[in-house]
């Protein structure tokens, strides 16, 4: 299938190796590699950057997390905006590396703590695994705000992809158990809905990076078998989609590409956000497909990473552009 993509991505395409997800440790194997591969983002400011564990939900281990914080955090008196932050991968691949150039962006531009969530991953640890980390992450985060030097009450959850899709789920988390209070929920092509019905997760079986193949592979794994997927017994804490009250939630900044086959999950997740009374802004880039934002020297991909860091700035009460 041939698709209108943005003229400056168009040439990309052609040199994009889709990961092997049928063969897991193949695909981990391959994204370590290309990992080691990416552009570093280079501070204009220095952020400090850390190692630590912290606890695990009950009767689990502790969870790696990796803190950056930028420079001035000590003179913000009140603390900086906060992040906790959630890699993407399908559930099944991805760590703090993938996203490291990408965080470091953050802290830089927006000013923000940000906690990056080595969680576990599927299939070794489906559902509910690596939502159980996510969400003791941000309690971690929450509880120790002052020594992170963050401002409780700007404090946010975000992720991309399957990082998206997480997050998520840890805002609902966060509204039915009472707690921690979120500023903003940040939604990057979040991966939503297990069922697999919409029109873009349809029509899109061969676009590059993401596709409806590799959505089924990975789906299957983070559900623990293929046996679950699009079944009805799904909760909504694995496939956000499903929740039927979306009332009560942090407002969302939400963003898709128009040849991704998660583009409608999370156009028809932003609606009903704000059909629910939550505020809510939804970006749909023209021309793109999965990953489009990571590209270097393009209008669109720059466009795409400033309405991101413009997003985190005002879902986060930045109080001046960092």
């Amino acid at each position: 299938m041939s698709y209108a993509f943005d003229p400056e991505l168009a040439p990309w395409v052609p040199m994009i190796t889709d990961l092997p997800f049928s063969d897991i440790a193949a695909a981990r194997a391959a994204e370590k590699a290309m990992t080691a591969n990416l552009p570093m983002y280079e501070p204009d400011r220095p952020v400090d950057v850390r190692a630590a564990v912290v606890p695990g939900p009950d009767g689990a281990a502790q969870v790696p997390v990796r803190i950056y914080t930028p420079a001035g955090a000590e003179a913000a008196g009140s603390g900086l905006p906060g992040l906790v932050y959630l890699h993407g991968g399908g559930y099944v691949l991805g760590s703090p590396d993938f996203c490291h150039s990408d965080l470091l962006r953050i802290a830089d531009q927006v000013g923000a703590v940000v906690v990056s969530v080595d969680y576990r991953l599927a299939p070794e640890h489906p559902f509910p695994a690596g939502l159980e980390d996510s969400f003791a992450a941000l309690v971690w985060t929450a509880g120790h705000a002052t020594e992170l030097g963050i401002d409780p009450a700007r404090l946010g959850i975000g992720g991309d992809s399957a990082g998206g899709g997480l997050a998520t789920a840890v805002a609902l988390m966060a509204r039915d158990r009472g707690g921690p209070a979120l500023r903003m929920q940040y939604l990057g092509v979040p991966m939503l809905d297990d069922r697999l019905e919409t029109p873009s997760m349809r029509a899109f079986t061969d676009t590059p990076v993401w596709n409806r193949p590799i959505a089924e592979i990975c789906w299957s794994h983070y559900l623990g078998g293929e046996g679950r997927l699009g079944g009805p017994a799904i909760p909504a804490y694995a496939a956000p989609a499903r929740a039927a009250d979306l009332s009560g939630l942090p407002p969302a900044f939400v963003y898709v590409c128009e040849f991704d086959p998660l583009r409608d999950e999370g156009i028809s997740y932003a609606q009903r956000l704000v059909q629910a009374g939550v505020s809510t802004e939804l970006h749909l880039y023209p021309g793109t497909f999965h990953g489009s934002a990571g590209l270097p020297g393009t209008a669109i991909s720059q466009a795409m990473l400033a309405g991101v860091l413009d997003g985190l700035r005002r879902g986060l009460r930045v109080r001046s552009a960092a």
